[in-house]
């Protein structure tokens, strides 16, 4: 079933068993991780880096960006989380999901190149 809101908990570690519709997030350990929204079970881990994911908080809701595709789970889902509400995005095909990666290695290629010197 595909989910329309997320709860969110703030927590230390992640821990081992991640429950359906909880969007757990460590400061500590910078990282965002939930059971994929369409209900498939996989388990998103989404790191909260300046070349990854941003996480806001509002003192009520959450807000992810970018979006989160899982192009690596068989449902291949897409969606956004903003303001702690699923938002579907449309499918990616293939070659979207190509470059949708390609340019994912150049941000981190020049974020993580500045620290290279």
């Amino acid at each position: 079933m595909k989910r329309k809101v997320f709860k969110h908990k703030f927590v230390e570690f992640i821990p081992e068993v991640i429950k359906e519709g909880i969007l757990y997030i460590s400061v500590p350990y910078a990282t965002a991780t939930h059971k994929c929204a369409c209900g498939c079970g996989e388990i998103v881990v989404t790191p909260i880096k300046p070349a990854d994911w941003k996480l806001t908080w509002d003192g009520e809701t959450v807000t992810m960006y970018p979006s989160i595709g899982n192009w690596n789970f068989p449902c291949k889902s897409h969606y956004w989380i903003e303001e702690s509400k699923i938002i579907w995005a449309r499918e990616w095909s293939d070659s979207e999901i190509k470059k949708g990666r390609i340019k994912d290695r150049a941000i981190k290629n020049r974020y993580y190149g500045k620290f290279q010197k």
